[in-house]
């Protein structure tokens, strides 16, 4: 980015004082933005060259104020030069900060997320699921992109950020990075948390997303039908990894378990349920709530199936489960192979343990919600609607077999 910068020394004429002299003032602009600070001398107004920004004549006095100013003039040339070469942020405050020597204590942004993104990760596990620590250095590698891209220097200020570079960094992720909308508030939320922190800590006078709305647009959840279901439950691969994902995403199928929490299933975490049936008792990794789910024969043969697989016989594990970029990337290819025509990943299982599994058959929403580990029932009635559209569709096709029953019962009718 090309920056515009001058700077001027001048008097306020107006507020001289008895003896007819006036504070001296230095001005500096970039890119149109002022700072300004008095350089702590005074000079007769009638002895001020506006012009030339010194004091007129060839006085031993004259000689010794100009020399000051120019040796003020030099050191505000070679801060500019050095924030240039450096690559580091330039405004007209910076400069002024820096001559005074008050930019010691400033706390730039991208550090600041480093050492959250540091505490982090210490409390994966603890505090925080593996994936929320990934999610923010990734945010941390956009913003640092972002302010390279933007701004031509390596980190900047948290002091300096503002409205305006929040939208800016939005509009970035939105158009050079060809991140969705929930995905990019997501990131800029995550950045929003770190800010917060320089507030707290009183590093900034002013939170710069006081007026910043971040809002989610509603997700349209897919999931498999039950003829989707039955075709994978079916369908055997010559490739012996195909169906060992297709097995752990059915068991999801049938559980709802997130890939994180099926990863994590040990055999400690089988237990006998109150209806004397084999449970599953966990804590779900992203939210730290309890989750129990009742075992339905079609994850009890899963877990047979694999109970003499050496990675589970060797450990204290209930399934062999792959990484999860593997697990989705193989998860494509089961689609192309069953004629699946959604984005299957591994997630999807869990929305059809949601919809096509329990709500469709009945199930209560809130033994759903329960099973799911959800902290909130809101998040489970985005299930419900999707439901609701089912119903419609079923109604719709109940209602043009009525009608077609009427039409014969009339025309019967009108024969007699």
């Amino acid at each position: 980015m090309q920056h515009l910068f001058s700077f001027i020394f001048y008097i306020k004429r107006s507020k001289a004082d008895k003896s007819g002299k006036a504070n001296i003032y230095l001005r500096i602009t970039v890119n149109g933005k002022r700072a300004e600070l008095s350089i702590s001398r005074k000079v007769d107004v009638e002895k001020w060259s506006s012009s030339a920004g010194k004091m007129k004549g060839s006085s031993g006095e004259t000689q010794q104020l100009n020399k000051y100013i120019d040796s003020i003039a030099n050191r505000i040339y070679k801060i500019h030069q050095r924030l240039v070469e450096e690559n580091k942020l330039i405004t007209a405050t910076n400069i002024r900060n820096i001559y005074q020597g008050k930019n010691e204590i400033r706390k730039m942004t991208l550090e600041i997320f480093e050492n959250h993104n540091i505490q982090m990760e210490k409390l994966v596990g603890k505090d925080y699921a593996l994936g929320t620590s990934e999610r923010y250095k990734i945010a941390k590698k956009h913003l640092k992109n972002y302010i390279n891209h933007e701004y031509k220097i390596e980190d900047i200020p948290v002091t300096e950020i503002n409205n305006k570079f929040i939208t800016g960094f939005e509009y970035y992720l939105k158009t050079e990075k060809n991140c969705a909308h929930n995905t990019t508030i997501k990131y800029i939320t995550n950045f929003k948390k770190v800010v917060r922190i320089a507030y707290a800590n009183d590093w900034i006078v002013k939170d710069p997303f006081f007026n910043w709305k971040g809002i989610l647009k509603t997700v349209e959840r897919e999931f498999l039908d039950e003829g989707e279901i039955q075709r994978l439950i079916e369908k055997e691969f010559s490739i012996s990894r195909l169906n060992l994902v297709k097995d752990i995403f059915v068991f999801s199928c049938f559980t709802g378990l997130a890939y994180a929490d099926v990863k994590a299933l040990n055999k400690d975490n089988i237990v006998i349920g109150i209806d004397g049936g084999r449970w599953i008792k966990t804590t779900r990794k992203k939210t730290k709530t309890k989750s129990n789910i009742p075992l339905l024969p079609s994850a009890e043969t899963i877990l047979k199936k694999y109970e003499e697989y050496s990675d589970v016989l060797n450990s204290n594990k209930l399934l062999p489960v792959l990484s999860n970029q593997k697990m989705n990337a193989y998860l494509k290819e089961i689609a192309d192979l069953c004629e699946i025509n959604k984005n299957l990943t591994f997630h999807l299982a869990r929305h059809t343990f949601a919809t096509t599994i329990t709500l469709t058959n009945g199930v209560p929403i809130e033994s759903v919600s329960k099973m799911l580990g959800h902290k909130s029932l809101k998040t489970t009635q985005h299930y419900a609607k999707i439901i609701d559209r089912k119903v419609s569709e079923d109604m719709a096709t109940l209602r043009s077999k009525l009608e077609e029953t009427n039409y014969k019962e009339l025309k019967h009718l009108n024969q007699e």
